[in-house]
């Protein structure tokens, strides 16, 4: 028997969709990653980065304090190095408990200098030809010792468990200044050591002798006065 239309069952093909909040994930997923790949090839073929920072400077201008006129001639600049190992230690407490030891690798300079502030006509005496001339010069002098902090570091800090807490607490970061200025005057006791007085009095001697030639005189004749406090 001839089957009705309405007993059929009709298929038609099976559609499956997919839901809207998905679709627009993937989409946004798709816009996040292709941005920032867009990007890298353009920075890469045409050297503008589009997500590059950008730097704002607002400082100010510098401004001039103060100029001051040098009569120093800087002769000769020693290099010197020195290992600062300070221990401090709490009577009675054990080291575990309370203190701190330091090592500091410093390394600094100092200069010697001839002060040429005073040298007036009664420093020089010229001979009567123009041809020679004597200078007397007050001694070489060594500045005050700079530490370099980029060239100088703690090799070692040990420091006890109330130390420890006690920073903790505080919020107070350690204070390596004594270290420092120790460290100052040890080169300052090596520079008195070396022969660095005595390169700048020759430094300067060739610097006058040469400066001296070029007007004209020929013969030079430098000294230098005893250094404060020197025997003889």
């Amino acid at each position: 028997m001839p089957m009705l239309l309405q007993d059929r069952d009709v298929q038609g093909p099976t559609t499956t969709r997919r839901p809207r909040g998905r679709r627009l994930l993937a989409a946004g997923i798709g816009v996040a990653v292709a941005v920032p790949l867009a990007g890298l090839a353009v920075d890469r073929f045409t050297g503008w980065d589009p997500f590059g920072q950008e730097v704002v400077d607002r400082s100010t201008t510098p401004l001039l304090l103060a100029l001051d006129d040098l009569h120093e001639y800087h002769a000769a600049t020693g290099t010197f190095q020195v290992v600062i190992d300070q221990e401090r230690d709490t009577p009675y407490v054990p080291s575990v408990l309370s203190g701190e030891r330091t090592t500091l690798l410093a390394t600094g300079t100092v200069d010697a200098y001839v002060d040429l502030e005073d040298l007036g006509a009664d420093r020089v005496t010229l001979s009567a030809d123009g041809g020679s001339a004597t200078i007397v010069l007050p001694a070489p002098r060594l500045a005050e010792p700079r530490v370099d902090p980029t060239e100088s570091r703690v090799l070692d800090r040990d420091r006890g468990l109330l130390e420890r807490v006690g920073d903790a607490i505080e919020d107070d970061p350690v204070d390596d200044s004594a270290l420092y200025a120790e460290a100052e005057q040890r080169l300052a006791a090596a520079a008195a050591e070396s022969d660095l007085t005595d390169r700048a009095a020759d430094n300067t001697r060739t610097m006058l002798t040469t400066l001296a030639g070029s007007l004209g005189v020929e013969d030079v004749t430098v000294t230098f006065e005893p250094a404060p406090g020197a025997a003889g």
